[in-house]
Protein backbone atom coordinates (compact mmCIF):
# COMPACT_ATOMS: atom_id res chain seq x y z
CA UNK A 1 0.00 0.00 0.00
CA UNK A 2 1.33 3.46 -0.78
CA UNK A 3 0.67 6.75 0.93
CA UNK A 4 -2.17 7.68 -1.45
CA UNK A 5 -4.06 4.59 -0.36
CA UNK A 6 -3.45 5.13 3.36
CA UNK A 7 -6.25 5.62 5.83
CA UNK A 8 -6.42 9.30 6.73
CA UNK A 9 -5.91 9.96 10.44
CA UNK A 10 -6.09 13.76 10.63
CA UNK A 11 -8.00 16.44 8.76
CA UNK A 12 -5.08 18.81 9.29
CA UNK A 13 -2.67 18.20 6.36
CA UNK A 14 0.45 18.88 8.45
CA UNK A 15 -0.54 16.44 11.17
CA UNK A 16 -1.50 13.90 8.53
CA UNK A 17 1.85 14.29 6.77
CA UNK A 18 3.66 13.67 10.07
CA UNK A 19 2.09 10.20 10.30
CA UNK A 20 3.76 9.11 7.06
CA UNK A 21 7.46 8.30 7.33
CA UNK A 22 9.92 7.25 4.62
CA UNK A 23 11.95 4.25 5.84
CA UNK A 24 15.25 6.15 5.51
CA UNK A 25 14.16 8.70 8.14
CA UNK A 26 15.10 6.70 11.27
CA UNK A 27 18.59 6.02 9.90
CA UNK A 28 19.15 9.68 8.95
CA UNK A 29 17.73 10.82 12.26
CA UNK A 30 19.31 8.36 14.70
CA UNK A 31 22.43 7.17 12.83
CA UNK A 32 24.44 10.32 13.64
CA UNK A 33 23.26 10.10 17.25
CA UNK A 34 24.60 6.55 17.50
CA UNK A 35 27.97 7.56 16.04
CA UNK A 36 28.22 10.66 18.25
CA UNK A 37 27.29 8.67 21.35
CA UNK A 38 30.00 6.09 20.73
CA UNK A 39 32.52 8.80 19.92
CA UNK A 40 31.79 10.71 23.12
CA UNK A 41 31.87 7.58 25.26
CA UNK A 42 35.07 6.15 23.76
CA UNK A 43 37.09 9.28 23.07
CA UNK A 44 35.89 11.77 25.68
CA UNK A 45 34.89 9.47 28.52
CA UNK A 46 37.68 6.99 27.76
CA UNK A 47 35.56 3.84 27.86
CA UNK A 48 37.81 0.89 27.05
CA UNK A 49 37.18 -1.62 24.26
CA UNK A 50 36.20 -4.41 26.66
CA UNK A 51 33.84 -2.02 28.46
CA UNK A 52 32.28 -0.97 25.15
CA UNK A 53 31.59 -4.61 24.28
CA UNK A 54 30.11 -5.31 27.72
CA UNK A 55 27.91 -2.20 27.66
CA UNK A 56 26.81 -2.94 24.08
CA UNK A 57 25.70 -6.47 24.99
CA UNK A 58 23.90 -5.19 28.09
CA UNK A 59 22.21 -2.37 26.16
CA UNK A 60 20.98 -4.74 23.45
CA UNK A 61 19.56 -7.00 26.16
CA UNK A 62 17.78 -3.99 27.71
CA UNK A 63 16.52 -2.94 24.27
CA UNK A 64 14.91 -6.33 23.63
CA UNK A 65 13.04 -6.05 26.93
CA UNK A 66 12.02 -2.47 26.13
CA UNK A 67 10.79 -3.46 22.67
CA UNK A 68 8.70 -6.27 24.13
CA UNK A 69 7.32 -4.16 26.99
CA UNK A 70 6.31 -1.18 24.85
CA UNK A 71 4.66 -3.43 22.27
CA UNK A 72 2.80 -5.53 24.81
CA UNK A 73 1.90 -3.09 27.59
CA UNK A 74 1.64 0.24 25.72
CA UNK A 75 0.72 -0.49 22.12
CA UNK A 76 -1.67 -3.29 23.10
CA UNK A 77 -3.06 -1.58 26.17
CA UNK A 78 -6.80 -2.07 26.57
CA UNK A 79 -8.00 1.55 26.29
CA UNK A 80 -10.61 3.11 28.54
CA UNK A 81 -12.71 5.84 27.02
CA UNK A 82 -12.70 7.50 23.62
CA UNK A 83 -9.46 9.40 24.17
CA UNK A 84 -7.58 6.23 25.15
CA UNK A 85 -8.98 4.39 22.16
CA UNK A 86 -7.91 7.19 19.85
CA UNK A 87 -4.36 7.33 21.25
CA UNK A 88 -3.83 3.56 21.04
CA UNK A 89 -5.22 3.58 17.51
CA UNK A 90 -2.86 6.36 16.45
CA UNK A 91 0.17 4.67 18.03
CA UNK A 92 -0.49 1.11 16.90
CA UNK A 93 -4.07 0.24 16.03
CA UNK A 94 -3.74 1.77 12.57
CA UNK A 95 -0.82 -0.58 11.90
CA UNK A 96 -2.99 -3.61 12.71
CA UNK A 97 -5.79 -2.30 10.51
CA UNK A 98 -3.41 -1.51 7.63
CA UNK A 99 -0.28 -3.66 8.26
CA UNK A 100 1.09 -3.26 4.73
CA UNK A 101 0.99 0.53 4.61
CA UNK A 102 4.66 1.17 3.78
CA UNK A 103 4.50 4.77 5.00
CA UNK A 104 3.53 3.74 8.53
CA UNK A 105 5.94 0.94 9.34
CA UNK A 106 8.71 2.89 11.04
CA UNK A 107 8.18 5.11 14.08
CA UNK A 108 7.35 8.75 13.24
CA UNK A 109 9.97 11.21 14.53
CA UNK A 110 7.79 13.01 17.11
CA UNK A 111 6.71 9.96 19.18
CA UNK A 112 10.18 8.42 18.68
CA UNK A 113 11.84 11.50 20.22
CA UNK A 114 9.33 11.62 23.06
CA UNK A 115 9.80 7.96 23.93
CA UNK A 116 13.58 8.09 23.57
CA UNK A 117 13.72 11.27 25.64
CA UNK A 118 11.78 9.64 28.46
CA UNK A 119 14.01 6.57 28.33
CA UNK A 120 17.14 8.75 28.37
CA UNK A 121 15.96 10.48 31.55
CA UNK A 122 15.33 7.10 33.15
CA UNK A 123 18.68 5.63 32.08
CA UNK A 124 20.47 8.79 33.21
CA UNK A 125 19.24 8.07 36.73
CA UNK A 126 20.19 4.39 36.63
CA UNK A 127 23.40 4.18 34.59
CA UNK A 128 26.91 5.15 35.77
CA UNK A 129 27.77 8.40 33.98
CA UNK A 130 30.90 6.98 32.38
CA UNK A 131 28.91 4.42 30.43
CA UNK A 132 25.72 6.37 29.71
CA UNK A 133 26.54 7.48 26.15
CA UNK A 134 27.94 4.15 24.99
CA UNK A 135 24.80 2.61 26.44
CA UNK A 136 22.54 5.13 24.67
CA UNK A 137 24.35 4.60 21.36
CA UNK A 138 24.02 0.84 21.69
CA UNK A 139 20.38 1.05 22.81
CA UNK A 140 19.52 3.31 19.87
CA UNK A 141 21.30 0.92 17.51
CA UNK A 142 19.00 -1.80 18.87
CA UNK A 143 16.02 0.42 18.13
CA UNK A 144 17.19 0.91 14.53
CA UNK A 145 17.57 -2.85 14.13
CA UNK A 146 14.01 -3.27 15.36
CA UNK A 147 12.62 -0.59 13.05
CA UNK A 148 14.20 -2.10 9.95
CA UNK A 149 13.46 -5.70 10.88
CA UNK A 150 9.83 -4.63 11.31
CA UNK A 151 9.82 -2.90 7.95
CA UNK A 152 11.41 -5.93 6.30
CA UNK A 153 8.90 -8.40 7.75
CA UNK A 154 6.14 -6.54 5.92
CA UNK A 155 7.87 -5.61 2.67
CA UNK A 156 10.74 -7.98 1.89
CA UNK A 157 10.81 -11.73 1.31
CA UNK A 158 13.56 -12.24 3.96
CA UNK A 159 14.91 -15.42 2.39
CA UNK A 160 17.50 -16.33 5.03
CA UNK A 161 16.59 -18.89 7.69
CA UNK A 162 16.51 -16.27 10.45
CA UNK A 163 14.68 -13.79 8.22
CA UNK A 164 11.99 -16.30 7.29
CA UNK A 165 11.52 -17.16 10.96
CA UNK A 166 11.18 -13.52 12.06
CA UNK A 167 8.84 -12.68 9.20
CA UNK A 168 6.56 -15.62 9.91
CA UNK A 169 6.67 -14.91 13.65
CA UNK A 170 5.61 -11.29 13.27
CA UNK A 171 2.98 -11.91 10.62
CA UNK A 172 1.41 -14.50 12.92
CA UNK A 173 1.10 -11.72 15.49
CA UNK A 174 -0.94 -9.79 12.94
CA UNK A 175 -2.97 -12.37 11.13
CA UNK A 176 -3.67 -14.94 13.84
CA UNK A 177 -5.34 -12.11 15.78
CA UNK A 178 -3.69 -13.30 18.99
CA UNK A 179 -2.47 -11.26 21.91
CA UNK A 180 0.89 -12.94 21.65
CA UNK A 181 4.22 -12.86 19.78
CA UNK A 182 5.07 -9.30 20.87
CA UNK A 183 8.75 -9.62 20.04
CA UNK A 184 9.62 -8.30 16.59
CA UNK A 185 13.41 -8.39 16.41
CA UNK A 186 13.53 -11.59 18.50
CA UNK A 187 11.19 -13.88 20.47
CA UNK A 188 13.26 -13.98 23.71
CA UNK A 189 10.84 -12.29 26.08
CA UNK A 190 7.81 -14.04 24.58
CA UNK A 191 9.38 -17.30 25.74
CA UNK A 192 10.30 -15.87 29.14
CA UNK A 193 6.79 -14.53 29.77
CA UNK A 194 4.94 -17.34 27.95
CA UNK A 195 3.38 -15.14 25.29
CA UNK A 196 4.52 -17.14 22.26
CA UNK A 197 0.89 -18.24 21.98
CA UNK A 198 -2.17 -16.63 23.45
CA UNK A 199 -5.97 -16.51 23.47
CA UNK A 200 -7.65 -15.72 20.19
CA UNK A 201 -8.74 -12.12 20.51
CA UNK A 202 -9.19 -9.60 17.74
CA UNK A 203 -7.27 -6.37 18.07
CA UNK A 204 -9.67 -3.52 18.75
Amino acid sequence: MNQKQSVRLFENPLLEAMTHVHPIVPLVMWGPFVVASFYYGIVVQNVSAIEVVAVFVFAMFVWTFTEYSIHRFLFHLEPKGKFGERMIYLFHGIHHDEPDDASRLVMPPVPAVLIMGFLYLMFNLLMPGKYLWVFMGSFTFGYLCYDYIHYATHHFPMTSKVGRYLRKYHLQHHHAKEHSKYGVSNPLWDYIFSTVTGPKKAYK
